[in-house]
């Protein structure tokens, strides 16, 4: 069976990404740095052979963005739907075809396919991954598909609080296996952006070194 990316994305329109972010370096500098960092998660994933791509975007009416084609013709567009973001979350697992799925957000800069090849094998010997965040939520989720989904598996998550990633490890049922994937972080205020710069800086330096 094939393994699925879902990719996470909402369109970087102007004044509808990174609000909080906006707060510490304006609305513009705010949109441009989404912006920039999807279009960079799109390339480094989608072309990857070793997963078949897809991107479920929001708004709906948003599948005609020009950014969606930054990586090329391979990565299938899909809307998210309505709903709250666990129930849009949920369509992936349930819409794909069979496989093992990983999604993954769209603001993450340190994020790279080695990442997500670490959580497909995880799935080898999991029926869940989750990716953790340092603020207490998670930037991947991934499923093997060989026991049917949980229906509460993301009801009771307070999402963009410290609680959320507990809170969707609760609602796993017992006889479910989970591993922990990598550790990541988003970009979400100014003091997100700065570590980011910093810890960013010696890797950048390496690669103009090298």
């Amino acid at each position: 069976m094939k393994r699925h990316l879902v990719i996470f994305a909402r369109a970087p329109q102007l004044g509808r990404v990174k609000r909080r972010l906006v707060g510490g370096i304006g609305l513009m500098a705010a949109t441009r740095f989404y912006r920039a960092t999807l279009a960079a998660e799109i390339r480094r994933l989608a072309n990857d052979r070793r997963w078949t791509p897809w991107l479920f975007v929001t708004p709906d009416d948003a599948l005609g963005h020009p950014i969606w084609r930054s990586a090329g013709p391979r990565p299938r567009l899909c809307p998210q739907g309505p709903g709250d973001l666990g129930q849009r979350m949920t369509l992936p697992f349930q819409l794909l075809p069979p496989g093992p799925v990983v999604l993954v957000g769209s603001d993450i800069p340190a994020l790279r396919a080695g990442h997500v090849a670490h959580a497909f094998r995880l799935l080898g010997r999991n029926d869940f991954v989750f990716g953790p965040a340092g603020d207490g939520g998670f930037w991947l989720v991934g499923a093997r598909r060989v026991k049917a989904l949980p229906r509460a598996l993301f009801s009771g998550a307070r999402w963009s609080t410290a609680h959320a990633l507990a809170d969707t490890l609760a609602g796993l049922p017992s006889g479910y296996s989970m591993g922990l994937a990598d550790t990541l972080d988003d970009v979400d205020d100014a003091q997100d952006l700065q570590r980011w710069a910093q810890a960013a800086q010696p890797i950048r330096a390496a690669g103009r070194g090298a």
